[in-house]
């Protein structure tokens, strides 16, 4: 059997023809339930009473600020025009990130005043699941975590549930994904035939986003009571996450006009997920990314800064009035779909307190191809002239500063000085250290209260006598780990070609 299905950006485009899937059906049938464990019960309770802390930041503005101005004097060598330009301009995006922190704070407990963290709300909506993956056997074990954390919490607040895990006709562990399907029937295998082809031409992951949703625009499911949230196959949810979700989905019936169509919880690494503890301490700057930037631009309704693939919850209506058809460059689809819905529903998006759960690269080297990835994309993105510049504005001007930030690190600009003979870097002007002392305050900050909220989601919810001070120490080397992947990124944008889709090993 196969099933047309229409395409509603592009009603005049030749419609794809979708084969029938192994589970067809669409409507929510009887289901294995897992039993909720205590431990799940106590992670919805202890975020309770979360709230980002602020005063750690002023204690290192204080401290940085008074290191800096007593190591200064008044001359200035011929570093001083370098790193006055290259110290100061990240202020932009500090200031927008505070803001974020300081916004989160005041929506948190404006929240709290209705309803607690931890109090089960059933859903009236329908919520589907899109979990794209590689299917290799190195990416299963991942895959089998988070498939059961979806049907074992979500079910609790959504009694209309489906999860789809879609994958490429004749992947590796197609038959275990299979099995998997098995487990329960709120899961459904989706695979994508070879043979499917975009308008646009569109590759990767954005091809299996662009297949599930013609998919469900055929069955019917392109309906404004219908949510779609878009998960990694490595990154799992909780029962927090299922009370965040449903709370956030039945305010917008009270919304009215005013409701809003997409929305970004925070992503976190639990310390059990990391098989490398460098790189999970350096991927404590990730979920506090959440609590700033994202919870400035997409809690304000203006998902400019982009949007990550993970708990990225979508209206099914909208998303099909968009889609993820962006052609054969896109590797960066979910912040490229991010700036779309911007310039198309101002004022719809929203940011919420849910958690999911995702894992750190296993091996340092993943780690720089991850980033290299993202920067690759990143790059195109901010260059695309299909999209207005007041979009891209921001990505272009955190990219920039991401690809630079090697330049700015102290290890470069002492090196620098050794070649010209001169270690000073006192500014042009002593106005700026203020300046100085709040980026690197905030970038210390960035990774304490990461690692607060990673150690908070993790099964033993107390700090290792040694990664509270790791973590400081390290802050320039994570600086260098995340210039060099970017740098990677540049380069190859710099050199053409085809982009790649690099997936990591997920062990875990």
């Amino acid at each position: 059997m196969h099933v047309a299905a229409s395409r509603r950006d592009e009603p005049g485009e030749r419609t794809q023809i979708i084969p029938q899937q192994r589970s067809g059906e669409t409507h929510v049938m009887p289901a294995v339930r897992i039993p909720i464990t205590t431990r799940a019960t106590t992670m919805a309770q202890r975020h309770a009473s979360w709230l980002p802390r602020m005063w750690p930041l002023v204690a290192w503005f204080v401290v940085v600020l008074g290191v800096t101005l007593w190591l200064s004097v008044k001359s200035t060598g011929p570093l001083g025009a370098v790193v006055t330009v290259l110290w100061t301009y990240p202020v932009i995006g500090t200031i927008l990130g505070l803001a974020g922190a300081f916004v989160t704070r005041r929506r948190l407990r404006r929240d709290r005043l209705t309803a607690a963290d931890d109090q089960i709300i059933r859903c009236r909506d329908r919520l589907v699941v899109v979990v794209p993956t590689i299917g290799r056997h190195d990416t299963y074990p991942a895959l089998d975590r988070v498939v059961h954390s979806y049907i074992t919490y979500l079910p609790e607040c959504f009694p209309k549930l489906r999860v789809d895990v879609v994958i490429e006709e004749g992947c590796e562990a197609a038959e275990k994904i299979y099995k998997l399907g098995e487990v329960s029937r709120y899961i459904r295998v989706v695979t994508v035939p070879r043979s499917y082809h975009t308008v646009n031409g569109t590759r990767f992951k954005s091809r299996a986003n662009n297949y599930v949703h013609e998919l469900r625009i055929a069955q019917h499911e392109d309906r404004d009571d219908v949510w779609v949230l878009h998960m990694d196959d490595d990154t799992g949810v909780g029962l927090d996450t299922a009370i965040a979700l449903a709370r956030l989905i039945e305010q917008q019936r009270d919304l009215g006009d005013k409701a809003c169509h997409l929305a970004q919880g925070i992503l976190t690494y639990p310390r059990e997920h990391a098989r490398n503890r460098l790189t999970w301490l350096a991927d404590a700057s990730r979920p506090i990314a959440d609590v700033t930037i994202y919870s400035a631009f997409t809690g304000g309704g203006h998902p400019l800064a982009g949007v990550h693939g993970e708990l990225l919850l979508v209206r099914a209506s909208v998303e099909a009035e968009i889609g993820w058809d962006f052609g054969p460059e896109a590797i960066v689809e979910d912040a490229q779909f991010a700036l779309i819905f911007s310039r198309r529903y101002p004022g719809r998006s929203a940011w919420f307190a849910g958690r999911c759960y995702g894992a750190s690269p296993a091996t340092v080297r993943d780690f720089f191809r991850q980033r290299e990835r993202w920067a690759w994309g990143l790059i195109g993105l901010a260059l695309d002239d299909r999209i207005p510049l007041r979009d891209r504005l921001y990505i272009g001007y955190s990219t920039f500063t991401w690809v630079v930030s090697p330049l700015q690190h102290i290890g470069t600009v002492m090196l620098v000085g050794w070649m010209l003979g001169s270690y000073d870097t006192v500014p042009i002007t002593l106005l700026v250290l203020p300046i100085w002392a709040l980026n690197m305050a905030y970038a210390i900050w960035l990774y304490t209260e990461g690692l607060r909220i990673n150690v908070s989601v993790s099964r033993r919810a107390k700090y290792r006598w040694w990664e509270g001070i790791a973590v400081i120490l390290l802050v320039p080397i994570f600086s260098l780990m995340e210039g060099a992947g970017a740098i990677r990124g540049l380069i190859r944008h710099l050199r053409g070609g085809q982009q790649q889709f690099v997936v990591i090993a997920k062990p875990i």
